[in-house]
């Protein structure tokens, strides 16, 4: 509950729809995504706190997965939401963003996602924990465009295990919230977000050669964190022009900033 990352990040309108089935037709808990059966680590964790009944756990994402878009949070608040909604059950909504971030932590595949899916918009995550515990704020903001190209995946879990690596985040990460909270705007967010992938060394080269052609139009760009794919969140005027700029390295996505938060349809 403790474990977390500060930070801040966007949330998407671009997600996860999650559903839960139990009951004589289910004999084993097994999870699928995008109809195709996987391990799901995570939403186990999630099941297995919640009940012992054998659940079958199907998501459909229209977001990347292990690229840096939350793909794992976004699963494990769909699985607890779905399955307290299947079973009746009584949990809060901040009860199930717990549930659903100490599976993260546990699994290692995520530390603040959770928070910022449950909030929505530009989140501020002040100090680390669940979202219950943490101490967050937000930067205000319309639901402006993203724009992001994505080259490939990245293990959240591989940079994690890496001390080394943690070490210069959290250099990194202090100086860049400081720099943040000084100024809480979505043009100097785009601007902290870059100078901090520039100094973790997380970025490969071809992340930054997108960076850096973005930059020589007059946009900021970011590396989605923790994965190898590249965001901005550019002007009504300038968002084609990035659109096709991006589309020269790989698959564009667009989204836009969601600022509600967990939907149950």
């Amino acid at each position: 509950m403790k474990k977390g990352s500060t930070g801040c990040g966007v949330v998407l309108d671009g997600g996860v729809y999650t559903t839960a089935t139990t009951g004589n037709n289910v004999e084993i808990t097994e999870i699928f995504l995008n109809g195709e059966k996987v391990s799901g680590d995570t939403s186990k964790s999630v099941i297995e706190s919640m009940t012992e009944l054998p659940v079958k756990v199907e998501s459909i994402s229209d977001i990347p997965i292990g690229s840096g878009f939350g793909a794992s949070g976004a699963g494990a608040l769909g699985t607890a939401y779905a399955l307290n909604h299947a079973l009746s059950m009584k949990y809060t909504s901040m009860q199930l963003n717990d549930i659903a971030h100490v599976a993260e932590v546990k699994n290692g595949s995520g530390l603040g996602d959770v928070a910022g899916q449950a909030h929505g918009g530009i989140l501020v995550r002040k100090t680390p924990g669940a979202p219950s515990i943490a101490l967050t704020d937000q930067i205000p903001t319309r639901e402006r465009e993203v724009c992001c190209v994505v080259l490939g995946k990245l293990s959240t879990g591989s940079v994690l295990g890496n001390k080394d690596m943690v070490k210069n985040i959290n250099a990194a990460g202090k100086e860049a919230m400081k720099k943040l909270l000084e100024k809480p705007t979505a043009s100097n967010f785009m601007l902290c977000s870059r100078e901090f992938t520039m100094k973790t060394g997380l970025a490969g080269d071809k992340v930054m050669e997108i960076i850096e052609t973005a930059e020589a139009s007059g946009v900021i760009a970011s590396q989605a964190m923790l994965g190898n794919a590249v965001f901005s969140i550019p002007s009504v005027t300038c968002a084609q022009e990035l659109v096709d700029l991006f589309s020269e390295f790989g698959e564009v996505h667009r989204f836009r900033i969601r600022t509600g938060s967990i939907r149950i349809v």
